[in-house]
């Protein structure tokens, strides 16, 4: 395998990237001059080592010192909600409505259906763990509500059912509730492509 194909299966890997798109982009980088590619790698390896994981919420965002992101950081937010989601595009629609104050978790994916392994699939150990120290907090910052805001898809619903199924024991036990986002999301919809009044209306409506 040459150099070009090596690179065209590697834009393969990219979210709904297929061979046809994989290969587009290749070419265009072969005809942009060498300054934009190289501008390009360079780019790239910077975010990598800029860009960290925070210890919180597990969304990427610039790090400096800290080691938890502004959200995370932020102590006037309602401290009783946490929403899980599973990708950090679904977070920064969210944001975007400016409808919701509480904090976030977010998954990294979904559970596949049929999946064996789904703990695999998700940080199921750190979600336990954060609602668990969320749930212990006094002065009144004791979790109460949990906002499971997952795609309306087959995969987004098998992994609703699953997160549903391992939090109830705790949230039975610390008198939690489980919230699904309501109407105003169709099935099939994608967060990460809802417009910001469709996702205020599904967070007014949950469940």
């Amino acid at each position: 395998m040459d150099n070009t194909q090596k690179l065209i299966e590697l834009f393969k890997e990219f979210p709904g990237i297929g061979p046809r798109q994989a290969k587009r982009f290749v070419y265009f980088l072969l005809n942009r001059n060498k300054a934009y590619a190289s501008d390009l790698s360079k780019l790239i390896s910077e975010v990598r080592s800029t860009v960290h994981t925070c210890d919180s919420c597990f969304r990427f965002f610039p790090n400096g010192t800290a080691s938890t992101c502004p959200i995370c950081r932020d102590t006037t937010r309602d401290k009783k909600s946490l929403m899980l989601l599973s990708h950090d595009v679904d977070f920064e629609n969210i944001e975007k409505t400016k409808f919701y104050s509480g904090y976030y978790f977010i998954l990294g994916g979904n559970v596949p259906i049929l999946e064996k392994n789904p703990e695999k699939r998700i940080r199921q150990k750190e979600l336990l763990e954060s609602i668990e120290k969320k749930a212990k907090a006094g002065n009144g910052d004791r979790l109460s509500e949990i906002i499971i805001a997952l795609n309306y898809n087959p995969e987004g619903e098998n992994t609703l059912n699953y997160l549903s199924e391992i939090l109830k024991p705790l949230a039975d036990k610390n008198n939690i509730k489980i919230s699904t986002l309501g109407r105003g999301l169709s099935t099939g919809t994608e967060l990460e492509y809802s417009d910001s009044d469709t996702i205020k209306n599904a967070l007014k409506n949950r469940q």
